[in-house]
């Protein structure tokens, strides 16, 4: 057994363990950092498969950004740990029906003829002077040119929905129109003088006593 091979091991069996503490945990703050571990043991997964590329982008993108994220939002909010986990264990069988046929498709997928995973074989060793970056790219835009452009797609149109919803109409929108603005004539004056008259108030006078002298509060 090489020492490729055992890092695989320890690398998978830590992944499975924050995947499942990440679906498990009663504090979600606990969830998002059992899934960072994961992100992190994937992104080492990566380097030992000699991808460096793909290991950096998901410790990058997912780790520094996107968790990053998901931890100030869960740490702002006020979750109601009870309250979202009320129907844990009443949609559980349903989870678990749909984690095996998942589980069972993708055996099927690996143990297909078509797919020939022997035909792979043992990992090689790549010269010094071998990029990945540049191979994944004429990968991406020749080969998968269609898929990465559909991608895409659903990317920006996720973003779009998300605008979308967040500027959805109100029943008070609290925001200036500019249009409105400009429309309105300087002519009929945007502000009108309206003259008054001047109120003063005058301070109240004591009350005096028979002899003219002022009363004397009383504590």
């Amino acid at each position: 057994m090489t020492f490729s091979l055992i890092m695989f091991y320890i690398l998978a069996a830590i992944i499975l363990f924050g995947a499942v503490k990440t679906v498990t945990a009663k504090n979600p703050v606990h969830a998002s950092l059992y899934l960072v571990l994961t992100f992190c043991m994937s992104a080492m997964m990566w380097m030992l498969m000699q991808a460096e590329f793909l290991g950096i982008t998901l410790v990058v993108v997912y780790v520094g950004a996107v968790m990053v994220l998901f931890l100030f939002v869960v740490m702002m909010l006020n979750i109601d740990i009870e309250e979202m986990r009320a129907g844990f264990w009443r949609n559980a069988p349903v989870a678990f029906t749909v984690g095996v046929l998942m589980a069972v498709a993708l055996i099927l997928i690996l143990v297909a003829p078509d797919t020939n995973l022997a035909a792979f074989g043992p990992m090689k060793d790549i010269p010094a002077d071998y990029s990945n970056v540049r191979d994944l790219g004429s990968q991406i835009y020749t080969t998968y040119l269609l898929p990465f452009e559909l991608a895409a797609v659903l990317l920006v149109l996720g973003m779009v929905a998300a605008i979308a919803l967040v500027h959805r109409k109100t029943v008070n929108p609290k925001y200036i129109n500019p249009a409105d603005q400009v429309k309105v004539n300087a002519k009929e004056g945007r502000m009108r003088m309206v003259k008054m008259e001047a109120v003063v108030h005058k301070p109240a006078q004591p009350e005096t006593d028979s002899d003219g002298q002022a009363e004397e509060g009383k504590a």
